[in-house]
């Protein structure tokens, strides 16, 4: 079974400064219809103006992943971290028993696009974490590539979940597949581009949740990007 999540059903905010989309329910944005999927609890896209961005604030027993397309994201934490995060990047951060941390845009003159995803921790109160990869582009070009997973598994960022996460660059006249074990789950996210799932067109921003499916077939086309999730 596949139900689609169009990117024109999402929760919106815009406070000038950030415009930010909500896949799930999300502050001010409600809806018990989109809580979120399996482990999956929040996949907010957001674009945050030059020199702007989320002040210091605190976060608790959650697993964030940060997975910038446009521009660089600057982030600082309790934990003495520091780093820029650009397109190739996956920043993750184990919030635990809590950490305080803030994002801001990197430039003063471009605007930052991003998607912030949350992910339910197996077990609460372990050591707040902090962890950044680079991918490179030829390393998801064609393919999905695994960026995050629960062992850190070829070079992946790890997180305290059984889900394994990959980012796809779909190439036009190729097919990417990815088998299902039985008693999983996926979620597919366009994050730009095009891409279909098992025959059905999705546009950049839509979602899709997927159960009781064995294969995944994801075409695609020059310039597309794809974030999928294997989850429990």
């Amino acid at each position: 079974m596949i139900t689609i999540r169009r990117a024109g059903e999402r929760g919106r905010a815009d406070h000038g400064w950030l415009d930010t989309r909500h896949t799930f329910s999300f502050a001010d944005y409600h809806d018990p219809r989109h809580m979120g999927f399996r482990q999956l609890r929040v996949l907010n896209e957001d674009r945050v103006a030059p020199g702007k961005g989320f002040g210091t604030h605190t976060h608790r027993d959650m697993e964030i992943l940060s997975y910038v397309l446009d521009g660089a994201l600057a982030h600082r934490d309790s934990m003495g971290t520091g780093s820029v995060i650009r397109p190739g990047d996956v920043q993750r951060m184990s919030a635990g028993t809590g950490v305080e941390h803030s994002e801001f845009n990197a430039s003063a003159e471009e605007p930052v696009h991003f998607l912030q995803v949350w992910i339910l921790p197996q077990r609460r109160g372990i050591a707040p974490g902090y962890e950044q990869k680079t991918f490179p582009e030829e390393e998801r070009r064609g393919r999905l590539r695994l960026i995050a997973s629960p062992e850190g598994e070829e070079g992946s960022v790890r997180i305290h979940q059984d889900v394994r996460v990959y980012a796809g660059l779909p190439s036009t006249g190729l097919e990417l597949s990815h088998e299902l074990v039985p008693g999983r789950h996926a979620w597919l996210q366009v994050a730009r581009g095009t891409a279909g799932l098992n025959g059905t067109r999705l546009e950049a921003g839509d979602g899709a949740a997927v159960s009781e499916e064995r294969d995944l077939r994801m075409a695609g086309e020059t310039g597309s990007e794809i974030l999928l999730f294997d989850l429990a």
